[in-house]
């Protein structure tokens, strides 16, 4: 603890919504084409320390994945300033940066040099790899032969072998059988408690996120409204659920009449 390893400075995304992929190219050239603005995420701010397991919870639109995208690269703020130390490994789109036409080892080889690794890092770490995605003698035949949850089992395999500083998982995370997603999850869990990994967990399961996380922080239509520890987090969010849906079930009464 103590090492700033993920930090947002007052950063917002806003994307722009066109009507159609006419108005969008449009937009290329002329600042006059007409657009709606969605705000993803709000003036956010918030430091992770090294070490630090945090859940992020949150509805769909919270801006929760937005957050993920700008942590790992894929999106880049419209205004304000993110800094991430160390190497990131996100559990998202697990079957994403595959070659088709490679078997699963070669791409073992591929997807870790995307991570800047050695082959010679690389290679002390197949077999650890091959044992936990227990693919057998499909391994070694093409990835475009492989159904989505094979290919899946491979992206999961590789990148919690990787030595992560930092993990990010997403609750969608879906990687086969129980006994496949019970051994995810132990895999995390030990990476977690053990190699002082800083883990972010998005979720709605409060109970997983309460086994893993010892902090947690609650978004709702791209702003953080609560940050602190995960016990009082839960209790934050579960009143929000409760809120949103005495809202909904009010609104619902005076449509009806």
């Amino acid at each position: 603890m103590g090492n700033t390893v993920i930090e947002f400075k007052n950063v917002s995304k806003i994307y722009k919504l066109f009507k159609s992929d006419r108005q969008r190219f449009k937009a290329i050239f002329s600042r006059k084409a007409g657009y709606k603005k969605k705000v993803a995420v709000n003036d956010l701010s918030f430091k992770i320390e090294k070490g630090e397991a945090v859940a992020l919870f949150g509805k769909n639109g919270a801006g929760k994945s937005t957050i993920l995208k700008m942590i790992t690269g894929v999106a880049y703020p419209t205004t304000g300033e993110i800094t991430v130390n160390g190497r990131v490994s996100a559990l998202l789109e697990l079957t994403a940066g595959f070659d088709p036409e490679f078997t699963g080892r070669e791409n073992i080889y591929f997807r870790g040099q995307l991570f800047g690794m050695s082959n010679a890092e690389i290679k002390k770490l197949e077999p650890e790899i091959v044992e936990f995605a227990d693919l057998n003698d499909y391994i070694d035949q093409p990835v475009r032969t492989y159904s989505s949850g094979m290919k899946a089992r491979l992206g999961f395999a590789i990148n919690v072998s990787i030595k992560p500083e930092i993990l990010i998982v997403d609750e969608a995370l879906s990687v086969g059988d129980s006994e496949f997603k019970k051994k995810c999850l132990d895999k995390i869990n030990k990476i977690v408690g053990e190699e002082d990994v800083t883990f972010l967990f998005v979720t709605h399961s409060t109970n997983v996120a309460k086994s893993f996380c010892k902090r947690g922080m609650v978004m709702r239509q791209g702003k953080l409204l609560f940050d602190g520890g995960i016990d009082e987090a839960i209790d934050f969010y579960k009143q929000t659920l409760e809120e949103d849906q005495a809202k909904k079930k009010k609104n619902k009464g005076i449509f009806e009449q």
